[in-house]
């Protein structure tokens, strides 16, 4: 059965929707032509300030992501006991981060860590607030408390570790508390993850300051976002941690130190999406300097997704360019993952029907994003819907309207694409985007006017 998106509301639980300021989206009357720099990937910063946190020294973060999950993640460990100190780098978009790690487990007061609407803080601070010694308040935003948490919390139980809801009670979901020990033994732990790849993820990056390390092993449905999964992994390597996944399902991590690093953060090009995706909506050319060659980031899809829809895509010297086409073809995509609602906004614009598929665990993330983005496509005059496991999108001619965001940032983005080709389209609360890219409107409108899409800001660690 179909998911019904999250109504924004405020304190008393009120809807506040038609509150939300609106944005009007620019309408491109010509083919964009731009050169863009986005900044540097939630993903990779948050697993690597985890890992600062825990290291054998100080680390530095080069180029890292400024924004608000990376400001509540910065925010965590310090609740934690770790130092966080911005320090002057080269990047475009902020200060580099410098994190001297936790302290010994001398028993520590109560901390009170904020997830926003963060999966990366939700899901992976509760196991390292366990290797603290003293206890920890978990809680969010009113849609974080509907996000997937059971496996994470059931799997910290099974581990030794008391979770427990603020009324005593067991805990399911957000709020509530950690008492951790300063320890825990590790060992053989089943999970299923079926519902969300960060609790795989969570439960490997501090699995090597287990006593026994860890042997995760998965039961259930597939994992979804494997993706993500493979680039924690990655990183785990590059800080010298030994994991071997060379059995599906399983993966063990081998106690040990963490190595202090000093990396440099790659850009997000999943957040790259929503400007490549303009050269398909515009007719014209988006071009992204510093595209890694080898990258763990599922960004990468790109540069199919779009060559399949009709776009001429090339790697060059470093340089990712892309050109669209005389029309946006339609196509099946399967496992688009988070950036399903950019390929959806594409979609909506096609010439055909297109097939998205191995998406159903959007339904927990920021909203339910499958129901979201059926609403507010047909809402426009398209025609969606929903399947048991993604989307069916089949060509409609769209008209002005106002495009939800739902506190989702990637459905602010989405709403974006469509005002380039759809004219009086008005998007709900934009400031959304700030919980992975602050300067998004900025951005966005300095691409259609042609200029160098990106800006330096400084830092913006408190942006909310």
């Amino acid at each position: 059965m179909p998911g019904t998106p999250a109504t924004q509301t405020n304190e008393s639980g009120s809807p506040t929707a038609s509150a939300l300021p609106l944005w009007p989206a620019p309408f491109a009357g010509h083919p964009v032509d731009a050169t863009v720099t986005v900044p540097g990937s939630k993903s990779l910063t948050n697993r690597y300030l985890v890992l600062a946190a825990l290291a054998d020294g100080t680390s530095r973060l080069r180029a890292p992501l400024h924004s608000r999950d990376s400001a509540l993640m910065v925010e965590a460990l310090r609740q934690l006991g770790a130092t966080v100190a911005e320090v002057p780098g080269d990047g475009q978009y902020g200060p580099d981060l410098e994190v001297t790690p936790m302290g010994a487990a001398a028993a520590v007061p109560e901390s009170a860590i904020d997830c926003g609407l963060a999966g990366t803080v939700m899901r992976f601070v509760p196991p390292l607030a366990a290797l603290r010694n003293g206890p920890s308040v978990f809680d969010g935003d009113p849609h974080a408390r509907q996000r997937p948490m059971g496996t994470i919390i059931e799997a910290l139980r099974t581990l030794g570790v008391e979770v427990s809801a603020l009324d005593g009670q067991p805990a399911a979901s957000l709020p509530f508390k950690v008492s951790g020990t300063g320890s825990v033994r590790g060992g053989h732990l089943v999970i299923d993850a079926s519902a969300s790849s960060q609790f795989v993820s969570a439960l490997l990056l501090v699995g090597a300051r287990f006593e026994e390390g860890l042997h995760l092993e998965h039961v259930g449905k597939p994992v979804p976002s494997l993706d993500h999964i493979n680039m924690t992994v990655s990183v785990l390597r590059g800080v010298g941690v030994q994991v071997d996944d060379s059995v599906p399902n399983h993966w063990r991590v081998a106690p040990g130190p963490i190595q202090a690093f000093d990396e440099r953060i790659e850009q997000d090009l999943s957040n790259a999406g929503p400007f490549l995706a303009a050269a398909l909506a515009t007719k014209g050319t988006i071009r992204i300097p510093n595209w890694p060659a080898n990258t763990t980031q599922v960004g990468d899809l790109w540069r199919d997704i779009l060559a399949t829809m009709g776009a001429t895509v090339s790697l060059d010297k470093g340089t990712l360019t892309v050109t669209g086409g005389s029309e946006i073809l339609g196509a099946d995509f399967d496992e688009t993952s988070e950036l399903a609602p950019t390929v959806a906004a594409l979609c909506a614009l096609a010439s055909g029907p297109s097939r998205l598929t191995g998406i159903a665990h959007l339904r927990g993330h920021e909203t339910d994003r499958l129901a979201a983005l059926v609403a507010e496509i047909n809402r426009l005059g398209g025609d969606a819907e929903e399947t048991g496991d993604g989307l069916v999108i089949r060509p409609a001619i769209l008209h002005a309207g106002v495009v939800h965001s739902y506190a989702d940032h990637r459905m602010a983005t989405a709403g974006a694409i469509l005002g380039l080709a759809v004219e009086g389209i008005q998007v709900e609360d934009i400031a959304t985007t700030s919980k992975t890219m602050p300067e998004f409107p900025q951005i966005w409108a300095s691409m259609l006017s042609g200029g160098p899409a990106a800006a330096d800001t400084g830092s913006t660690e408190t942006s909310n």
